[in-house]
């Protein structure tokens, strides 16, 4: 064999060899990648990748607070559900109240609401009273298993009227009633006044209706609270009565209105008599004293005569 042949195999050889290390080289580089995104994939499994686990939707309100006797709603949003299934337990007792769409509680207030395809599972609770406040929990059921934890406050709104409980108010003066509702974060509603077991009405006068000014006022505000104010003028003994601000969305208040007639208020709030004050009792003691003298004085002439 020539040296030229002997330099050709050579050759043939060493590429061969070359290529064999690239093949290899280029394998476990490929190999490495494929392992680093297996490991990547299961670090971040259960956030955001597609086809990954359930998680929850953090950006909810989940301190919610209602007022005895309204709808209260728990909002759960869970994402990437897949088949997995959602429930909801009240946490104080671990009663299951809801699974899936389906509701495990004899009480019907309790109702979960989603609508088709969608990520959000609405625990909804009529008219909630101060014993449902407390703890309840979005499950879903992997394993393990994934729970989000959501605080219900129920309060009980109030009515509130300025001012003491009894008012002493003159004849033919003005009577102002101010009722506010202030409970919240919730629908107000509306307020209510009766006099009694009636209801005071007030019928806005049209521009071109002829009538007497009216004595009744009535007008209520909506702002960051409820203030309803009831205006009588011209008061009449038979305004007396206890009158009475009723929420639409809340406990009631009263109060006793009297009307007077040229009497001090004072006296009778306290339930006072006429007494005599002190000036008049010195008067009415100097009084009888020079009375008593001046019999005395008479008595003593006529026996000297």
């Amino acid at each position: 064999m020539g040296l030229r042949a002997i330099h050709y195999r050579t050759m043939n050889i060493i590429s061969y060899r070359i290529k064999v290390g690239v093949a290899v080289i280029v394998i476990m580089v490929l190999g490495f990648f494929n392992e680093s995104q297996v490991v990547a994939g299961t670090a971040h499994y259960g956030e955001d990748s597609v086809g990954s686990f359930p998680y929850f939707e953090y950006n909810v309100p989940r301190n919610v607070t209602t007022v005895v006797g309204q709808t209260a709603f728990l909002h759960c949003r869970v994402e990437q559900l897949g088949d997995k299934a959602v429930s909801w337990i009240r946490k104080r007792d671990l009663h299951i109240l809801t699974a899936g769409i389906l509701t495990y509680t004899s009480d019907q207030r309790f109702q979960v609401i989603r609508p088709e395809k969608s990520e959000n599972w609405t625990l909804q609770i009529k008219f909630p009273q101060e014993r449902d406040a407390g703890i309840y929990e979005c499950q879903v059921n992997t394993e393990p298993k994934m729970s989000l934890a959501f605080q219900l406050n129920v309060v009980e709104a109030k009515a509130h009227i300025l001012g003491p409980a009894d008012l002493y108010v003159k004849t033919g003066s003005s009577l102002s009633l101010t009722c506010i509702l202030s409970q919240g974060p919730h629908d107000l509603g509306t307020i209510f006044w009766y006099k009694g077991s009636n209801l005071i009405e007030y019928k806005e006068v049209e521009e071109n209706e002829v009538a007497e000014e009216p004595r009744l006022h009535l007008k209520t505000e909506w702002t960051e609270q409820l203030t309803s104010r009831l205006r009588i003028d011209k008061l009449m003994p038979g305004d007396s009565g206890n009158y009475s601000c009723v929420p639409t969305m809340a406990e009631a208040a009263s109060v006793n209105v009297h009307v007077i007639n040229g009497e001090h208020p004072a006296a009778m709030q306290h339930g006072n008599a006429n007494t005599a004050s002190p000036c008049a009792l010195s008067v009415n003691l100097l009084i009888s004293l020079y009375c008593t003298l001046a019999t005395i004085y008479t008595n003593t002439i006529d026996g000297l005569r």
